[in-house]
């Protein structure tokens, strides 16, 4: 059975949520039906002139501009209409100003989420939720399926103080929520109470993973090509807050991983004697072309995901930073530069979602204590989520 996207149901079934209102659309180049036509097409052969405004998130509308690079307010060049960037070069662009929320009456929201908290696009809506509450501006996020299935849960948790662009308060790192119930959660818990509606999707199960939902995998973003892209991420996007490179430049990014000072055979080796499920680490050289290390020849690892449903990748993307940190010494470092708009907290503080992590592999703790402290948090996620799940 194929999976009725949020975007179908509404074309279908409710679209008198649309009727005499002046909308505008937040979406990429991921939001599309099953017959891959674009929501942009399919809400201006439905609303006509009333659709007025454009919004894109991080990667732009298009999904053309690379991580952390800042896009500029234009006009899209196939409707006219204007296009406002949510992805700017400050804080404040991150959020829609009340002017640009004057000549709506609805905002539609449809984004593909890859199930992990660093994925910008949830902060995104979230920022959008804060803006619309305040103007009063209806809210209709169009869901869709969490890629990595709606059950399994992983990793630290983001403690008070810090909550970034990359991750929301208290939110795990691995969710297994979908878009539209990010929406509700935060709506409630982060006590927004905008006029917000979900639009449901039809036929997805909890236990889905995304190739199981005869739905087509576009890449919501310039660096996450395949669904085994984003089933590594949970973990891998750990290793933008170290001087490892996490593949980008090469054709898997995040699917392989090192640096110029690693032995890729000894890295390769040590890993897997740590026997961790549903994985194994395949010894390589790389050469990025672009980001970390462009141009030099790294030694590193892949990760082969031989059992996806065993498979940890928090667990692992924080095993390779230690296998990295014990063989590569003091070349091992941490990212030092600004990320994500924030120039206080260390990339890897505000990925992992506090400082407990750095310190304990910086303090040689074992892999055991790591382990066990990365569930701090999980217990008291699982039971707030549990309260906004629409889907059995």
């Amino acid at each position: 059975m194929k999976v009725i996207t949020g975007l179908e149901v509404l074309l279908t079934e409710k679209k008198k949520r649309l009727k005499d209102k002046n909308i505008g659309l937040l979406a990429h180049q991921a939001s599309v039906d099953s017959r891959l036509n674009h929501a942009l097409e399919l809400l201006r052969n439905q609303c006509g002139n009333r659709l007025k405004q454009l919004f894109g998130p991080e990667h732009g509308f298009f999904g053309a501009a690379q991580d952390m690079e800042s896009v500029k307010n234009s006009v899209e060049p196939s409707s006219g209409l204007p296009l406002i960037s949510l992805y700017g070069k400050s804080t404040a662009s991150l959020k829609p100003l009340p002017e640009h929320l004057s000549k709506i009456d609805m905002l539609v929201i449809d984004l593909q989420d890859i199930g992990s908290r660093y994925y910008t696009y949830c902060q995104t809506m979230v920022h959008v939720l804060e803006a619309a509450g305040n103007t009063r501006t209806g809210i209709l996020v169009l869901d869709r399926p969490n890629p990595l299935n709606g059950i399994n849960l992983e990793g630290s948790t983001v403690q008070k103080g810090f909550a970034s662009f990359v991750g929301l308060e208290g939110m795990a790192a691995r969710h297994g929520l979908t878009i539209g119930e990010i929406a509700h959660m935060v709506n409630k818990e982060y006590g927004i109470h905008a006029l917000l509606e979900v639009v449901r999707m039809k036929g997805w199960k909890r236990s889905m993973w995304f190739d199981q939902t005869g739905l087509p995998w576009i890449f919501p973003s310039p660096n996450m090509p395949a669904l085994t892209t984003a089933l590594v991420y949970p973990g891998a996007c750990l290793w933008e807050g170290t001087n490892l490179s996490e593949g980008r430049g090469t054709t898997r990014p995040f699917e392989i991983v090192g640096a110029p000072y690693l032995d890729p055979f000894q890295f390769s080796r040590a890993l897997n004697d740590l026997n961790l499920p549903g994985v194994w680490f395949r010894p390589l050289f790389f050469k990025p072309t672009f980001q970390k290390w462009a141009g030099k020849t790294c030694g590193g690892t892949q990760l082969h995901i031989v059992d996806r449903t065993r498979f940890r990748p928090f667990l692992t993307g924080v095993a390779v930073i230690k296998i990295a940190r014990e063989q590569g010494g003091n070349r091992f470092t941490w990212r030092r530069a600004p990320y994500e708009f924030e120039r206080n907290i260390p990339a890897i503080d505000l990925l992992s979602g506090s400082n407990v992590l750095r310190t304990d592999l910086e303090n040689g703790h074992d892999f055991r204590s790591i382990r066990n402290h990365m569930q701090k948090g999980l217990a008291l996620f699982r039971s707030i989520r549990k309260k906004y799940l629409l889907y059995e």
